[in-house]
């Protein structure tokens, strides 16, 4: 990463808003098995075609699937909580930040500010960077509490900007989904795609610009805060 475009100066530093899950650590792999292990226990088979379209593409939850088998939410809540203990189990493990990822964020700090734009939980995303040593590196995180509606409405980057005093044109985002895609094009933010092994198959058509891994980011991030 030598001889990369600087950021212009200005009053107020160029912005990066990165998703979590898929592109800062490998976690939606072990989302779908623990979700596919609670709904096996009661007759669902949970497909990575279904856990796809349904999570990763329209951003909902898999468990309408047993609610269309009749399910009560009261039982959808019981097996929701048992997927999460299986899945905090699993996350807190080990370390799961995505290859190279580190040396990305070094790459862009002190030059960038750099927040975290999610829709996992709190919870979650403290468990994940536990080990991953990636928290140092960000100047603020937002959360699935701290927003109504999850990705793909724009909830999420309108709060991000409006929390953090940020315009438009003064931010990127990264995402590796369609649901994070069409969250942060409906923001009116520009979008830097990263594909990986779950939604490498996207529809990313409105991206700024599609990439093979992270390690691409920075020239793209840095290329286009030294045009503003």
């Amino acid at each position: 990463m030598t001889d990369l475009p600087q950021p212009s100066s200005s009053n107020m530093p160029f912005t990066v808003l990165w998703d979590n899950d898929g592109v800062l650590v490998d976690t939606e792999e072990l989302y779908f098995q623990a979700t596919k292990s609670i709904l096996k226990t009661v007759g669902i088979e949970l497909t990575p075609e279904q856990f796809k379209d349904i999570s990763l593409r329209r951003g909902e939850s898999t468990f309408t699937l047993a609610a269309q088998q009749g399910f009560s939410n009261e039982e959808i809540a019981q097996l929701r909580a048992q997927r999460d203990r299986l899945y905090e189990d699993r996350l807190g493990s080990q370390s799961w930040a995505v290859d190279d990822v580190e040396e990305v964020l070094r790459s862009l700090h002190d030059q960038i500010r750099m927040g975290v734009v999610t829709s996992t939980r709190r919870q979650h995303f403290e468990i994940a960077h536990a080990r991953t040593g990636l928290k140092k590196y960000l100047d603020f995180v937002m959360a699935h509490e701290d927003y109504q509606r999850s990705k793909p409405h724009p909830d999420p980057y309108l709060t991000a900007m409006e929390r953090h005093g940020l315009r438009p044109d003064e931010c990127i985002v990264v995402e590796d989904s369609e649901r994070g895609l069409t969250a942060a094009m409906a923001a009116g933010l520009e979008c830097l795609v990263v594909l990986r092994q779950w939604t490498k198959d996207g529809d990313f058509r409105g991206a700024r610009k599609v990439l093979e891994n992270v390690s691409c980011v920075p020239e793209e991030v840095l290329r286009w805060a030294s045009r503003r």
